[in-house]
C-alpha cells in the first residue's frame, strides 16, 4: 500500500506558513532566533520563537488552553480544506490524530504556579489537562469530532518521527483511512534550564557541524500533515528506528545505531543511498552529536549526498524536529522548482575539520535539477533514533 503525505500546516521560528519558511530556510535566514531571559531569569539564551498572531481557544475547549495547543490549532488551519475533504470522503471514525511532543502544556503550569507563588490561589480556569502528554491529539479530536484513535508518543526528539510510524501502522492495519499527523512543542523554563543544567545549550547561536559549536538553541514550533493512501504530492517511502540506550543522554560516539536506522529507511523504501537527493541531518550543534552523525552518514552515504542541518535557522524544537525538518523535506519536494535548491548549513563558522567528510550544503546551492527523494533524521536520548525517507509522487 502506497502511503502520501497529502497536506502540510507549520509554523516555526524560520516562518509561519509554507511559503515563508521554505523562503527563509533556502535563503539562510535566522532572524527568528533571539536572546531572551523570558525563561531563565538573569541568564539571556537564543531560542526559536513563533511570532505569529495564535487563534484563541474558545472557551467550549477551556481545558484545552495553552500555547502548545493554540500552536496546533494555527498549523490545522494550513491544513483544515484537506482536513475537511478526508472526514467528508471517510467519516469522522476513519480519521486518526496521532502526535509527537516532550512537553505539550507545561508553560502553562508553569506560569499557573507563578501565579499560585504571588496570589496563594491557582487561576480559576488552569486545569492539569492542559499540560498531559496526550493534550494535543486529545483536544485535536474533540476539536474536530474525531473518533478514529487518538493519542500522543513522547520519545524526546523522536517524537513526532514515531507518530509517523505509528499512523503509518494504523492505516496498513486498517484501523484508520487517513491520520492527522505530525507534533507540537512549545517554550517553557523546563526545557531551557533542563539543558542549561546538562551544559547544552549555546552561549550564542548554534553552529551545527561548526568548529567552535558549543551547544543547542531550543525553539518551538508545530508541524502537521494529513497521511493517508490517497494520492497527494509526496509519498512516504520508508522508515527505519533503532534504539541503542547507550545513554541516558549522550549519543553512542560511533554513530552504529543511526547508521543503522538510516540503513533501515533506505531498505523500507527500496533505495540506494544515491538515491538520495538531500538528507536533512539532526545536526544539533552539540559537540557529541555532530561528530557521531557526521560519522554515520559518511559510512552509510560517503561525502556525495547534499545534507544539512536546519536547526541552525530554526532552532532545535524537541519533540516537534522530526515532523518539522520532515516538512521542510516535504517543501523542496511538492513544490515546482527545477532548479534544486536545497536547505543549507548554516552556522557562522567553518566546518569542523576534525568531522567525518560530507557534502555540506553551502548558502545559494542549487541541484540544477528537480529533488526527487529525500532523507530526514531525529535521534533523542536514550538512543532513541528514526531515519524517513519521502519522494515526489
Amino acid at each position: 500500500m502506497k502511503l502520501y503525505l497529502n497536506d502540510l500546516g507549520l509554523l516555526c521560528a524560520a516562518g509561519n506558513d509554507q511559503q515563508q519558511v521554505l523562503r527563509n530556510l533556502i535563503a539562510g535566514e535566522r532572524s527568528g532566533l533571539v536572546f531572551t531571559d523570558r525563561f531563565s531569569p538573569g541568564r539571556q539564551f537564543a531560542v526559536g520563537r513563533v511570532e505569529a498572531e495564535l487563534p484563541e481557544i474558545g472557551d467550549d475547549f477551556c481545558y484545552y488552553r495553552s500555547r502548545n495547543n493554540r500552536l496546533l490549532l494555527a498549523a490545522l488551519a494550513q491544513i483544515q480544506g484537506t482536513v475537511d475533504r478526508m472526514i467528508t470522503r471517510f467519516g469522522r471514525d476513519r480519521i486518526g490524530c496521532v502526535l509527537g511532543t516532550s512537553t505539550s502544556g507545561i508553560r502553562s503550569t508553569e506560569l499557573a504556579l507563578a501565579e499560585q507563588a504571588e496570589s496563594g490561589a491557582l487561576p480559576d480556569d488552569f486545569h492539569y489537562k492542559r499540560q498531559q502528554m496526550g493534550a494535543g491529539a486529545d483536544f485535536l479530536a474533540n476539536y474536530l469530532n474525531l473518533s478514529g484513535p487518538a493519542y500522543t508518543l513522547s520519545t524526546a526528539c523522536s517524537s513526532s518521527g514515531r507518530a509517523l510510524a505509528s499512523a503509518r501502522r494504523l492505516l496498513r492495519l486498517g484501523l484508520c483511512d487517513a491520520v492527522i499527523v505530525g507534533g507540537a512543542d512549545t517554550l517553557c523554563n523546563l526545557t531551557i534550564n533542563g539543558f542549561a543544567a546538562l551544559e547544552s545549550l549555546s552561549a550564542g547561536l548554534c553552529k551545527p557541524f561548526g568548529a567552535h559549536r558549543d551547544g543547542i538553541n531550543i525553539g518551538e514550533a508545530a508541524c502537521l500533515f494529513v497521511l493517508s493512501w490517497e494520492k497527494g504530492p509526496v509519498e512516504l517511502l520508508g522508515i527505519g528506528s533503532t534504539s541503542d540506550a547507550y545513554h541516558f543522554s549522550a549519543p553512542n560516539p560511533e554513530g552504529l545505531a543511526v547508521g543503522r536506522a538510516m540503513h533501515l529507511a533506505l531498505q523500507d523504501a527500496g533505495k540506494r543511498p544515491d538515491q538520495i537527493d538531500y538528507l536533512n541531518l539532526h545536526g544539533t550543534a552539540t559537540v557529541l552529536n555532530d561528530s557521531m552523525e557526521s560519522k554515520a552518514v559518511n559510512a552509510l552515504f560517503g561525502a556525495d549526498v547534499p545534507a544539512s542541518s536546519s536547526k541552525g535557522m530554526t532552532g532545535h524544537t524537541l519533540g516537534a524536529a522530526a515532523a518539522l525538518e520532515l516538512g521542510f523535506c516535504w517543501l523542496l519536494l511538492s513544490g515546482e522548482d527545477d532548479t534544486g535548491r536545497v536547505i543549507p548549513n548554516i552556522n557562522a563558522d567553518t566546518i569542523d575539520p576534525e568531522l567525518a567528510a560530507l557534502n555540506w550544503v553551502r548558502q545559494g546551492a542549487a541541484l540544477n535539477r528537480r529533488i526527487n527523494t529525500c532523507q530526514s533524521n531525529s535521534f533523542a536520548f536514550g538512543g532513541n533514533n528514526i531515519s524517513i525517507v519521502v519522494g515526489r509522487a
